[in-house]
């Protein structure tokens, strides 16, 4: 919402958000680990984890037609021009998350901050399980296809998971108006995020594909989100504005 000051509007600066899901860890693929503790990333995840944070890096770089020579004489009226590149990373509380965060955030000389809000999804009695077992049951068809209506037995639905992930990222998107900022999740979160911001319905959400350490970029705007990239795995972030 635009806040007033005096008589003039002011209007929130869009603010970009890079979901980035966690590297491989020695389960990806077989279990359903969801919200266990002591899961950590393979040398596979870590070395995914590094290619994230220099793609992000990447990103701090001066504005376009500035430049980082200091001139030998600048004039009174000059603004200055600062760098623009990512100003904050934040992770799921899950230490898979926290340590794909990690490098990005050593890249970005800030500390990663932890939210509750980005946390994997509860699966409640199906946590741990092996996928191979899991899609034998009469209830994964469910999951698949009307997710809408699925809670997991013991844990969470999918629809609070996917309320419960877009209202931390407005929460931060308020909190950053016009800087972009890191937020390393997981697979079903970010797919959710995504489905919300492009105006699909939840159903639907499985048909994205959030590989490990993808970055998802997202636009929040006052008069809604703009998708930039959905599982982006090796593309110049810098290429990546609205058109």
């Amino acid at each position: 919402m635009a806040r007033t000051s005096g008589t003039k509007a002011i209007t929130p600066k869009p603010t970009t958000v890079l979901l980035v899901r966690h590297g491989k860890t020695p389960t990806t693929g077989q279990v359903l680990p969801g919200r266990a503790p002591g899961l950590h990333l393979s040398d596979e995840g870590r070395s995914q984890a590094e290619r994230a944070a220099q793609r992000i890096a990447a990103l701090t770089t001066m504005p376009e037609g500035a430049s980082s020579a200091k001139p030998a004489r600048k004039a009174a009226s000059a603004t200055p021009t600062a760098p623009v590149g990512a100003t904050a990373v934040y992770s799921s509380p899950m230490e898979r998350a926290r340590e794909t965060a990690a490098p990005i955030a050593k890249a970005l000389g800030v500390k990663v901050l932890r939210h509750k809000g980005l946390v994997e999804a509860d699966f409640g009695e199906w946590t741990g399980r092996k996928l191979t077992e899991l899609n034998k049951l009469p209830e994964w068809a469910q999951v698949q296809r009307h997710p809408s209506g699925f809670r997991f037995p013991g844990g969470e639905s999918f629809s609070e998971m996917q309320t419960r992930m877009t209202g931390a990222i407005h929460e931060l998107v308020a909190r950053h108006p016009g800087e972009i900022i890191v937020c390393a999740s997981h697979a079903d979160t970010i797919k959710a995020a995504v489905a919300d911001a492009m105006g699909s319905h939840l159903d639907l959400f499985q048909r994205i594909v959030i590989g490990p350490c993808s970055i998802t970029a997202i636009t929040y705007t006052t008069t809604g989100p703009i998708v930039l990239a959905v599982n982006s795995m090796g593309d110049d972030l810098r290429t990546l504005v609205p058109s």
